[in-house]
């Protein structure tokens, strides 16, 4: 026993400027409202003719009209149709806008998204569905950051139905934890990429999941990410997404952190042990004082666990730490 506290002493005395580092690291991270790093951003515009609007559609012919008209009286004339094989006539009343319509492969929003992607000719792209959800009035605050690889639409919690709203905030602060950002809708349907960083994911992910996949692209990549906040309005159509795809889009989570960071997750879970050896020891520590009765083996066990999570607690911090060091290493030698 008293090995194992001189191994906790000596583990937590070097770990401990870590943990401090880290958490003033991410006091004042929080506080920047852009979710980034301290990076230099000019106030160069984005141009409308150097951006293409992408819309994934999917039996959206109550809708898609609107939209188009809402951007052409907005100025903005690159837009770009992804349709899923709509049997309503979406393709018909795009098509009769003047705008280009391609269809996707594959199936779902993801392989909407990737299949636009490469008909994108213009160095940033946006994409937002064809619901009438998303107001192209908003477009004009993306364009104030043309030094970042993605720009989320955080939506005004109005029109989203409290039990999306639930699951949304669940999914971002799931991918906050994992991933070591601030953000706020990482669910959100309307975002910004520059084209050269959107053709460099993977898209592994399918349907709902893949703003989820995007951001976590952008975060591990160059963290150049921020948020605006946007209008969000009834949608005109059937919903498509489901109460059952928050479950699939936090699965995608996890995955994704394995992906990016896979020694702070599997240290993050190891930790858990804490709470069964934390409860074990209560146990034993009850029986010894109110009933008089030893448990040499339960108390082995409720140590030993404390200590693997205690120890694995001290390392997914280092690991995390070790990742926001190699971004700020990676940002110094990009800009050398």
């Amino acid at each position: 026993m008293p090995e194992l506290l001189l191994h906790f002493a000596t583990l937590f005395s070097i770990s401990a400027p870590v943990l401090f580092s880290f958490l003033n690291n991410g006091s004042s991270s929080s506080k920047n409202s852009s979710n980034t790093n301290n990076l230099t951003i000019d106030n160069s515009k984005i141009k409308k003719e150097d951006l293409t609007i992408v819309i994934p559609t999917l039996n959206e012919v109550g809708a898609i009209g609107k939209v188009i008209d809402e951007l052409r009286s907005e100025g903005y004339n690159n837009i770009l149709v992804v349709d899923g094989y709509s049997r309503d006539g979406t393709v018909e009343v795009a098509r009769s806008k003047n705008v280009i319509v391609v269809f996707q492969e594959g199936k779902g929003k993801a392989d909407a998204i990737r299949t636009g992607i490469k008909f994108v000719k213009t160095p940033f792209l946006i994409v937002m569905d064809g619901d009438y959800t998303y107001d192209p009035k908003d477009i004009k605050k993306f364009l104030e950051f043309s030094d970042y690889d993605e720009v989320i639409g955080v939506r005004e919690k109005r029109n989203i139905p409290k039990l999306h709203r639930l699951g949304n905030w669940i999914i971002t602060k799931t991918f906050s934890i994992l991933f070591g950002t601030s953000l706020r809708d990482v669910c959100s349907g309307m975002y910004l990429l520059r084209t050269e960083v959107a053709r460099e994911v993977g898209f592994e992910s399918k349907g709902f999941s893949v703003e989820v996949e995007i951001a976590a692209h952008v975060v591990t990549a160059s963290r150049r990410i921020r948020e605006v906040d946007i209008n969000y309005r009834k949608r005109i159509g059937d919903p498509k997404l489901k109460s059952s795809h928050g479950f699939s889009i936090i699965f995608s989570v996890v995955r994704l952190m394995l992906r990016y960071n896979p020694v702070f997750f599997i240290f993050s879970a190891s930790s858990a042990a804490l709470i069964p050896g934390a409860v074990i020891i209560g146990y034993v520590a009850y029986e010894l004082i109110f009933n008089g009765i030893k448990h040499h083996i339960w108390a082995i066990m409720g140590v030993s666990l404390i200590g693997m999570g205690f120890i694995s607690f001290l390392l997914a911090i280092l690991a995390l730490y070790l990742k926001r060091l190699e971004y700020r290493i990676m940002e110094r030698l990009k800009s050398c």
